[in-house]
């Protein structure tokens, strides 16, 4: 069969039109055709045992005279060269406020509920969750802030339970006024980022080595703060986990002009983050090997001079 593909690539469309047109051979009139304008070979006039030979060396994908055979001429580009590496974006926490529209009694809230710790000193009870694993900061004017889940969803779920338990004590509440506050979201690019020159070239990021290892990248639509390592590591904070993965796919593009290998350092950074993460570590803290290296200098040095000083002692 012989087809004519369109030069840009494009699937052929199910409406029919003329992007693909294909043909049988023994549809075509063959009469008087020359076989070495489609063989190469010497000249000759097709007739019907002609035309079943043609068909089958078609089906055969063999070739005559040296002619490359169409499966190594046009090798199969694999789509997986083609499609961009997949970034897994991890949500850390969730924060959602919403009102209970009622006055809350704080002592009898600690006296008689679970899992809370009243923090006289702040004016404020805090009440923890098992099932969704978050904690609530509740004030006697009836405004709960609620920190821990993964998810909007968990979030959701999670201040509908406190406000249920509540309710169970005593106090006439109703749920009002929820959205989610505050979204941390982290996610680990496929190389390291040269910040040095990321900070130079942008001028929105913000790279004061001596206060933080990392490049502060401020975004305004979506609305974002980003702290970008040069470890290939960002974190992102946003109003929404939508805003969250669109921040990261407007950051991209930029920090992957700057791309670099990764050292024996840096994967030994971003193993460390992992197991932090993984081993129930409330605040994931990423540093900089540079800064981590010379902090166990430091270290070092200053055990060495406390020995010498025992020593002359």
């Amino acid at each position: 069969m012989a087809a004519a593909v369109q030069k840009n690539g494009m699937k052929p469309l199910s409406n029919g039109n003329s992007l693909v047109a294909t043909h049988e051979v023994q549809d075509i009139e063959l009469s008087g055709y020359q076989v070495d304008q489609v063989y190469g070979g010497t000249p000759d006039v097709y007739s019907s045992s002609n035309v079943t030979q043609c068909k089958d060396l078609a089906a055969q994908d063999v070739t005559l005279d040296g002619d490359v055979p169409t499966s190594e001429a046009a090798p199969k580009i694999e789509t997986s060269q083609c499609e961009e590496p997949e970034i897994d974006i991890v949500i850390n926490n969730v924060v959602c406020s919403f009102s209970l529209r009622c006055h809350l009694n704080l002592r009898e809230i600690a006296l008689h509920g679970i899992n809370v710790e009243y923090r006289r000193e702040n004016g404020m009870i805090t009440m923890k969750l098992r099932r969704p694993y978050t904690t609530a900061s509740i004030w006697s004017s009836g405004k709960v802030t609620c920190t821990g889940a993964t998810s909007e969803l968990q979030a959701k779920i999670a201040a509908r339970r406190f406000a249920r338990l509540l309710q169970k004590l005593g106090f006439n509440v109703r749920f009002n006024n929820y959205r989610v506050v505050n979204v941390l979201g982290t996610c680990c690019m496929p190389f390291a980022i040269k910040i040095n020159l990321f900070s130079e070239r942008h001028k929105e990021a913000d790279y004061e080595p001596e206060l933080h290892p990392g490049v502060t990248y401020k975004l305004k639509n979506p609305k974002a703060t980003l702290k970008i390592f040069s470890t290939g590591s960002v974190t992102v904070t946003a109003p929404s986990v939508a805003d969250v993965q669109a921040a990261i796919e407007y950051i991209y593009p930029l920090v992957y002009e700057f791309r670099k290998e990764r050292s024996a350092e840096d994967m030994a950074a971003i193993q460390a983050s992992k197991k932090r993460r993984l081993w129930g570590g409330t605040e994931e803290v990423i540093q900089d090997p540079v800064y981590v290296k010379e902090e166990e200098e430091e270290s070092e040095g200053d055990e060495g001079a406390n020995q010498t000083d025992t020593a002359t002692d």
